[in-house]
C-alpha cells in the first residue's frame, strides 16, 4: 500500500528528530535478511537504545538535510536500514557490526559521525569507542595513578625504616 503525503511528512519529521539527537549513524543493506533475524536486531536496537528504522531512501534525503547527517546522501542507494546513535556514539556501530557479523546477507555501506561520512571499513573505530561508563573507568584510572604513586611513597619511608631496624636487631642478635 502506498503513503500517503501526510505519512512521509510524520516519518521525514521522526527521522529528523531522530538525526538532531543522535551522535552517529550507520547505513546497511539489508536485503536477504529474514523477518526473524530483523525481529531480533530491532529488539537489540531498542536494548542499546539505538533508533533503528527502515526509510526510503528519497525520504531519508528530505529527513537529513539540514543535519549533521547530510553527508550520507551519497550513501543511499538500494534497500537502506539507518541506525542514529543516541545515547554513545559507538552504540549503533556495534550493533550493526555484530549483526553483520552474524549474517552474510547484511552488509554495512556507510556511517558517519561528526558531520563527516566514513566508508564501511571505518566502522571499527567507530564500533571500538568507549561507552560512557567505559570512558568513566579509564579517566579515573589515569586520575588516580599519581595519587596512588604518592600514597606508596609516603608508605615506604616507615616500611624502609621498620626493616632497618629489624635487620640491625638481627645483626645484634648474632654478634651476642
Amino acid at each position: 500500500m502506498p503513503l500517503g503525503l501526510e505519512d512521509k511528512k510524520r516519518i521525514v519529521a521522526e527521522v529528523n528528530e531522530a538525526a538532531g539527537n543522535a551522535l552517529s549513524v550507520v547505513l546497511a543493506d539489508y536485503r536477504g535478511v529474514t523477518v526473524e533475524e530483523m525481529t531480533a536486531l530491532r529488539r537489540n536496537a531498542r536494548d542499546n537504545k539505538v533508533y533503528l528504522r527502515v526509510v526510503r531512501n528519497s525520504l531519508l534525503k528530505r529527513a537529513v538535510a539540514n543535519t549533521e547527517f547530510e553527508c550520507i546522501q551519497d550513501a543511499l542507494t538500494g534497500p537502506t536500514i539507518l541506525a542514529f546513535s543516541q545515547d554513545e556514539p559507538g552504540s549503533a556501530a556495534r550493533l550493526l557490526k555484530d549483526f553483520a557479523g552474524e549474517n552474510d546477507h547484511f552488509e554495512i555501506k556507510a556511517l558517519s559521525i561528526g558531520g563527516r561520512l566514513l566508508a564501511a571499513g571505518d566502522i571499527d573505530v567507530l564500533a571500538k569507542m568507549p561507552t560512557l561508563d567505559q570512558a568513566r573507568a579509564m579517566l579515573m584510572t589515569v586520575m588516580l595513578a599519581p595519587i596512588t604513586r604518592v600514597a606508596r611513597t609516603v608508605n615506604e619511608v616507615p616500611a624502609k625504616l621498620a626493616r632497618t631496624v629489624a635487620a640491625v636487631r638481627d645483626q645484634k642478635q648474632q654478634a651476642a
